[in-house]
């Protein structure tokens, strides 16, 4: 059993599990048809249900009984105790198992790690799961041991007092060296592998600042006011400034990265145990400092 928190209500059931897991809307309507889709603990028997904030929604997929292999894979940990990690996760490493990519996740290197010890809130395939990073964005997510702090964590993230920022190198430059993009994102019509602003899509809001600036690119740090999957990626995008090599929404290759350079670089939440207030942070990586180091060198303005 799988279970999400809603922290914004309005959408359909079907477009708002879309959005929130890896699984189609037919394959969605599937679990609703077959009564395997739960709001609140009551089945839910139609797709377009509205969603409300706070929500508890839940669904029973096959693929949650599947077993997860423990594998050796190694994890720069940031931060731990008795019901957290913080981890600070490398480029190309898939968050939980899915299509294509049952094995070398983080949840296949935690249960290596912990074992049982981790929350069971989102089964097996997502033990210790309570937010997710795309593969090639690096940095900071957050795990729960146990099902107490995947709740606490939960209910923060739905309050939004959570708070991420990320820096990143983009594409181009901007006008102001502040600002903000408001602007919905939804599944692309065309292209089901990426998000994009749509008119029917869910609120998103993204902050930029824009720390450097070079001939070609910036240096920017965003903040995350809403959580939506891509959300970084596909504002920069839409604004024209993608995100550099992220080949998915259009950024350049020429830095010569193996992926977005879009790093996950503080988290602020409460201790589950003790509410006290914490700060992480973890630098980028090699290949991030690179190209960042390359473009100071060479392509420094003022």
């Amino acid at each position: 059993m799988t279970t999400v928190y809603c922290t914004d209500g309005g959408a359909r059931l079907d477009v708002f599990l879309t959005d929130e897991t890896e699984l189609t809307r037919s394959h969605i309507k599937k679990l609703i048809d077959a009564g395997r889709v739960f709001i609140g603990g009551n089945a839910v028997c139609k797709a377009g249900q509205i969603v409300k904030t706070g929500d508890e929604v839940s669904f029973d997929d096959i693929m949650e009984s599947a077993d997860v292999k423990a594998e050796d894979i190694p994890l720069d940990i940031v931060y731990e105790d008795d019901d957290v990690a913080v981890i600070n996760k490398q480029r190309g490493l898939v968050v939980h198992p899915g299509a294509g990519n049952g094995t070398g996740t983080l949840v296949n290197a935690l249960k290596y790690r912990y074992g049982d010890r981790l929350s069971s809130a989102y089964g097996e395939v997502r033990a210790g799961i309570v937010h997710r990073l795309d593969k090639d964005t690096t940095g900071l997510i957050i795990v729960a041991k146990t099902d107490f702090a995947h709740l606490s964590l939960s209910r923060q993230f739905a309050d939004r007092t959570v708070k991420k920022f990320y820096t990143a190198i983009t594409d181009g430059n901007y006008k102001c060296d502040v600002g903000t993009v408001d602007a919905p994102i939804g599944r692309d019509k065309r292209n089901r592998l990426k998000m994009a602003v749509v008119p029917d899509g869910r609120r998103a809001v993204t902050e930029y600042t824009v720390l450097e600036r070079f001939k070609k690119n910036c240096y920017v740090r965003f903040g995350l006011l809403t959580g939506r999957t891509h959300q970084i990626r596909v504002h920069s995008a839409y604004i024209g400034k993608p995100i550099s090599c992220d080949a998915l929404y259009g950024g350049s290759a020429r830095l010569g990265v193996a992926g977005q350079l879009l790093h996950s670089h503080t988290v602020t939440f409460a201790l589950p145990r003790d509410n006290a207030v914490r700060t992480f942070t973890a630098d980028e990586p090699e290949d991030f400092r690179s190209a960042l180091g390359f473009l100071r060198a060479h392509e420094k303005l003022g």
